[in-house]
């Protein structure tokens, strides 16, 4: 679903990404974890196409990254989330839909709407939303096309105990269904759960890139020890 060849990003000779490769397959849940600066959100970014990378190859389900082929495929929910001012929160579902050529949106709209807590606020504008709320609207936004792959950068800041909740169980029902799941995240227990596999990055570079379990051993960790324990030894500072 996404292959990721010599992916390069520099700002002048400073390298925000230092050649990396990936790829993820249809139905798997991979948390990419890193301390601030490591380069996840860059990476994210360029593989959606909102930073030109500075070298390297980047597919989705065959089509190059930047066609409109790859851009029907997959969703990208931002760090930040970004609302249109002026447009009520059903308003950008519709737009979306209307984007995407959703059919049957409305009933669509109204279950995600639902799922988090957004029916009632329907017909508030963008400007007058809570950061969580914000969150909320891009998610629903990314999940209405139905794209058989998503992008979360830091999903679950902001957002409320039992949207996380939800948000978890709607990453095991995508996996379910076959889609496929990049998340980014600092709140690795959030990660360790559901993903599949974990990959791990640090000054630009992956450390890291396999199942907690195959990770533990290569790093000779013991088999009860955590997630965060290991990322805590692999990225700290020499």
């Amino acid at each position: 679903m996404l292959i990721v060849e010599g992916l390069v990003k520099k700002y002048g000779k400073q390298s925000a990404v230092d050649n990396i490769d990936f790829s993820l397959e249809g139905g798997e849940v991979v948390g990419l974890l890193g301390p601030n600066g490591a380069g996840k959100s860059t990476t994210m970014k360029c593989i959606v196409g909102l930073l030109r990378k500075t070298s390297g190859n980047i597919n989705i389900g065959g089509h190059d990254h930047l066609s409109v082929a790859a851009k029907k495929l997959f969703s990208y929910i931002p760090e930040t989330p970004h609302v249109y001012d002026l447009l009520t929160v059903k308003e950008h579902l519709q737009f979306i839909a209307q984007a995407y050529s959703v059919s049957d949106w409305q009933s669509k709209a109204e279950q995600w709407m639902t799922t988090y807590e957004l029916l009632d606020k329907k017909d508030k504008l963008g400007r007058d939303l809570s950061k969580g709320m914000r969150q909320k609207v891009s998610i629903c936004c990314a999940l209405l096309p139905d794209p058989d792959l998503l992008f979360f950068d830091e999903p679950m800041i902001g957002l409320d105990p039992k949207a996380i909740k939800n948000t978890k169980r709607i990453f095991n029902e995508l996996k379910e269904k076959g889609k496929t799941i990049l998340v980014s995240t600092h709140l690795i227990d959030s990660v360790e759960t559901i993903a599949d596999r974990i990959m791990i990055m640090k000054d630009g570079r992956i450390i890291g890139n396999d199942t907690l379990a195959n990770l533990k051993t290569t790093f000779n960790h013991s088999g009860d020890s955590s997630l965060e324990d290991l990322f805590l030894e692999l990225t700290k500072d020499e």
